[in-house]
């Protein structure tokens, strides 16, 4: 490290042993570090930015500091007088400094070396002269630091339509880190965890508004964050969104459905209570999903994602439902799965199924439920069990509960979920914590639970996560739940689905007589991020601002193809952390293409087997396999350099063409992988250029369709926001109305 950096001797923060009269002593900035971290204070802190965000983010949260950016004390000022235009210096040296982190050449940036000299020089103050502002310098060069390492943070997570060619690998290796160890520091993950953030709350003055692209979080709960190479997901022809298909199904739900099982606890003599498992008697119907989805596609075209509720699929039935959806060029699939307990006296499992499909292969991951539905009498007779389950017994259900962990999911386009199952929602833990720290675009939510009411829990818990971080939340139960429910004075409601986005009022879905599912059409647009910390707003967000809905009646005939495949489905060639250490350097090369193109092929070839940089970050090398997927990412890259002509982008995607039957089944994965960075990139690019392409279609000659969805070249002019709005004024008919942006 610079020699600039050293802090004065008598200064220098050592590790010591614990002693007995160390919780006498009052905390310092050191200490509460070495506390968290059990770590000291040094300079290859800078050599990693997510490593500072996480010292920065400790002290302000512990010390109470970061408020002074709301509400600095009496005498000063924020942001600091003495660095003229202080939002844009910020940025600048986090740009800087990314760039710097790839190779280390050279000096750091100048503002980033004199903010670490004071708050290092400061390290061992009593913390409560932070804590009160007594000594402002050290909280200016925290407040500092933090949004230097927070810029620093951007395109870690969800790739950015202006991300630059500064740090375009050090982006791909941090998402590599996070992939391997789910966090962004180099700190070990059981200490501290560094996450992206999607989304910042629109309001408040806690910590989290703090920052915009980083979060930490405490031990407690494990956090994975995956990417999968999206068929262009999200793009419509008018804007952006994503269809989805809602089968609540069973569509008929029994009494003798529910049924008690034994368990391995000890019944208690004052407190009986008893185990049940939900096990219906129909299997999956496969020949109605294949009829529902050919009618939905009748509808919209493109179907994206299909959703079932808690515990509507078996175990055994998952591969055989992802081939009918892969046939219908369906993208993902999230699914409350069941299964029988493989011994007697042993919990069975629940979770939400998640996958994602390559186009060839599905990737699978699981989000474990952790919270057990508990029976009592009240319920028992809302859901007219009696007949199965003795009111007089509180019933718990019969489910392993594991170890926390909420799983993330970029499903490109920006689009990132978390799924929550049943429970899971309503409880106000440490999970609930980290969705909100992160704050997905939507949080998907399948239940086992009576109509999905806005007067209901989950109307009221989908509304926290509304509001702050502004997650979009979609809760789905089965029509069979619904219509077994009965309220005192009450009929039974249809409303198996409730929808609740930032900003919007909370929207009943029912299923309505004769249909067998719901399209829902999620209009997406940009949104901002914002900061309180004197940072300028930036629209690079994405956010679900509308939806409409189209009731879905089975087609009489299927598409043609049987029902069950004639084999088993091949095993994906990649698991699900090698797929998105595969897709992140795919971004990465798409980035080069973009803003660096003599540097495309270095790309690559940074990410293969032997690299230093992996024993740097302490994370292992890649597999057999991934590095071969790794190693036909830079084959493809080199082809594509030499025959591609014209812009970049257009003639990278020309010269790397579909599959081909006759490859091997990975290198035609790379292929698809490569070719989802650069059609994202190419999408990004042309939103932020407001770039210009042919409406296709239903376009007259000489009109020509923005990429973000306006019209141009006659008499009206729209923006995406307008024009999707168009679609969902119409209701459930999705017909744009007469007075939208895409009229004459």
């Amino acid at each position: 490290m610079p020699a600039v950096l050293a802090p004065p001797a008598s200064t220098i923060v050592t590790l010591s042993g614990p002693r007995w009269d160390d919780a006498s002593q009052e905390p310092t900035p050191a200490s509460v570090w070495r506390a968290a971290a059990g770590t000291t204070i040094v300079d290859e802190l800078l050599e990693w930015p997510p490593d500072l965000f996480a010292l920065t983010e400790v002290i302000l949260q512990r010390s109470e500091a970061y408020r002074f950016a709301l509400s600095p004390p009496v005498g000063s000022t924020w942001p600091p007088a003495d660095i003229p235009d202080w939002p844009d210096a910020v940025t600048d040296t986090a740009r800087r400094w990314s760039a710097w982190s790839e190779d280390r050449n050279g000096a750091i940036p100048r503002l980033l070396a004199q903010e670490w000299g004071i708050a290092r020089a400061r390290a061992g103050i009593p913390l409560s002269q932070l804590a009160e502002g007594r000594d402002w310098r050290l909280c200016e060069a925290l407040l500092t630091l933090h949004a230097i390492a927070d810029e620093a943070c951007a395109g870690l997570g969800v790739a950015l339509d202006a991300s630059g060619a500064d740090g375009l690998v050090y982006r791909a290796r941090g998402r590599e880190l996070l992939a391997r160890t789910g966090s962004l520091a180099r700190i070990p993950a059981h200490l501290i965890r560094v996450l992206p953030k999607v989304r910042t709350p629109p309001n408040g003055s806690s910590l989290r508004s703090l920052s915009r692209y980083a979060a930490v979080q405490v031990p407690g709960v494990a956090t994975r964050w995956h990417k999968a190479p999206a068929r262009r997901l999200g793009r419509q022809p008018y804007g952006r969104g994503v269809n989805f298909l809602l089968l609540p199904w069973p569509l008929r739900v029994r009494g003798s459905d529910f049924r008690p099982i034994a368990g391995p606890l000890q019944k208690l003599a004052n407190d009986p209570f008893g185990f049940f498992e939900f096990a219906p008697a129909e299997r999956l119907d496969l020949d109605l999903v294949d009829r529902t989805l050919v009618a939905a596609r009748d509808e919209v075209e493109t179907v994206n994602v299909v959703i079932l509720p808690e515990s509507a699929v078996e175990h055994g039935e998952i591969d055989d439902l992802e081939a009918v959806l892969a046939r219908h060029g369906v993208t993902g699939l999230i699914s409350g799965v069941r299964e029988h307990s493989a011994h007697p006296g042993q919990f069975p499992r629940n979770w939400v199924h998640i996958g994602v499909s390559t186009g060839e292969h599905w990737v699978h991951i699981r989000q474990s439920k952790h919270h057990r539905w508990s029976l009592d009498e009240a319920q028992i007779c809302q859901y007219q069990l009696g007949g199965a389950l003795h009111p007089h017994i509180r019933w718990w259900e019969a489910m392993q509960i594991p170890r926390r962990s909420v799983e993330f999911v970029e499903l490109g386009d920006g689009i990132t979920l978390a799924a929550l199952v049943c429970e899971d929602l309503a409880q106000t833990d440490d999970v609930a914590s980290v969705i909100r720290s992160v704050g997905p675009m939507i949080v998907v939510t399948p239940l086992l639970d009576g109509p999905q009411l806005s007067s209901r829990w989950g109307a009221r818990y989908a509304s926290v996560l509304a509001d702050d971080p502004g997650s979009a939340v979609l809760t789905l139960t089965s029509f069979g739940m619904a219509q077994r429910s009965r309220l005192p004075g009450q009929d039974s409601s249809p409303a198996v689905a409730l929808w609740k986005g930032p900003g919007q009022q909370t929207r009943e879905i029912p299923l309505e007589p004769g249909a067998h599912g719901i399209v829902l059409y999620a209009s997406a647009d940009l949104a901002a991020r914002r900061s309180f910390d004197g940072r300028r707003p930036v629209e690079n967000g994405s956010e679900f601002f509308d939806v409409s809905i189209h009731q879905v009646k089975a087609s009489s005939t299927g598409s043609g193809s049987p029902a069950r495949p004639a084999c088993p489905p091949a095993r994906p060639v990649l698991d699900a952390d090698e797929l998105t250490i595969l897709t992140s350097w795919a971004e990465a090369a798409a980035d080069a293409l973009a803003f660096a193109p003599q540097r495309t092929e270095a790309v690559p070839t940074d990410a293969q087997a032997g690299a230093s940089w992996r024993a740097e970050l302490r994370i292992c090398e890649p597999s057999p396999s991934l590095n071969y997927a790794i190693s036909g990412l830079a084959r493809a890259v080199r082809t594509a350099t030499a025959t591609g002509t014209g812009p970049p982008l257009d003639a990278f995607l020309h010269a790397t063409p579909a599959s081909q039957p006759a490859e091997p089944a990975l290198d035609r994965l790379v292929r698809a992988v490569l070719r989802s960075a650069l059609e994202q990139r190419q999408d990004r690019q042309d939103d932020e250029n407001g770039g210009l392409r042919p409406l296709g279609g239903a376009g007259r000659p000489g009109r020509l369709q923005a990429t973000d969805g306006r019209v141009t070249g006659g008499a009206a002019v729209g923006d995406r926001r307008l024009a999707t709005a168009g679609r969902s004024a119409a209701g459930s008919c999705g017909e744009v109305s007469s007075d939208s942006a895409l009229t004459e």
